[in-house]
């Protein structure tokens, strides 16, 4: 069996009702059955002044809104799959220019149950374009619509300090994408080894290889062969009388109208700084936003 639409379909599809906002897959006024996942790392944190419940909701809208802005949206959980018709932002689409001319390279290799060796690549390139398509808190360009309802494939954790807030993600690029479903795993946590910051950032480096054979173990369980993952983890020191909060998400969504080419499939060609130059420099420098 074949994949029902190509990418270029997908990204015909993948377009949202609004020009300067992107929606939530599955909402009314799409183009089409197609969506576009985005990842996030983050965290957030308050001071301890308030009661628990209220704490968690500051440091979770906190963490939100930092670094690539998805803050004012209702996320609904969901199962951790990019599927056939689904595309990635920059990898997919505005593919990241270091994806692109090769120079990022891979941290390592990992075999797959078939004996393949695949490669292993850090995931801040699929953070960075995320908050190139979304922005900031300060710099909003194509975020998702405030108030809209949001798919994301989404966990949290939510820890009074001291403590070590972390969030994670992997995403394994299926081999075969006319048949399998590419997957994320999400992982957080609060409990790290180590009293300085590079002792921490080493401890879970060796738990992101944790990750991977979680990603290997499903692999072989359902019979898919990755062809490259890429992974990563944001963490946080959450002081005494603090609050602190580590999300990991990946909305499924449809692109702003304002984000997309007259022909969508460009977005299949274009590196992530071309997207930029075309959708948000030029835009601004001629007083667009």
């Amino acid at each position: 069996m074949r994949a029902p639409m190509t990418r270029v379909q997908i990204v015909e599809g993948s377009i949202g009702p609004f020009d300067e906002y992107c929606d939530g897959y599955g909402n009314p006024g799409a183009s089409g059955n197609g969506y576009v996942s985005v990842l996030k790392l983050s965290t957030g944190s308050v001071i301890k002044s308030m009661d628990d419940v209220l704490e968690g909701i500051v440091s979770y809208d906190r963490a939100e809104k930092n670094d690539a802005y998805a803050g004012q949206i209702n996320m609904i959980t969901a199962s951790s799959f990019s599927g056939l018709n689904g595309n990635v932002w920059g990898y997919d689409l505005a593919r990241h220019d270091g994806l692109t001319n090769g120079s990022i390279e891979p941290l390592t290799t990992r075999r797959r149950h078939d004996g393949v060796e695949i490669p292993i690549y850090p995931v801040w390139p699929l953070l960075e374009a995320g908050e190139k398509l979304f922005g900031t808190e300060q710099e909003r360009r194509y975020p998702l619509l405030p108030g809209s309802h949001v798919i994301c494939a989404t966990k949290d954790v939510t820890v009074s300090g001291p403590a070590t807030v972390w969030s994670a993600i992997a995403l394994s690029f299926a081999e075969d994408r006319e048949r399998d479903s590419s997957l994320f795993i999400e992982d957080v946590g609060s409990q790290v080894e180590g009293s300085t910051d590079l002792e921490r950032d080493d401890s879970l480096a060796k738990r992101m290889a944790s990750i991977v054979d979680s990603v290997m173990l499903c692999g072989e369980d359902q019979d898919v062969k990755y062809a490259e993952i890429f992974v990563g983890f944001k963490s946080e020191v959450i002081p005494q009388g603090t609050v602190g909060c580590a999300l990991t998400c990946a909305p499924y969504l449809v692109l702003a109208k304002n984000a997309v080419p007259a022909s969508p499939g460009r977005l299949l060609e274009m590196s992530l700084s071309e997207w930029e130059r075309e959708f948000w420099t030029e835009r601004t420098s001629i007083g667009g936003r």
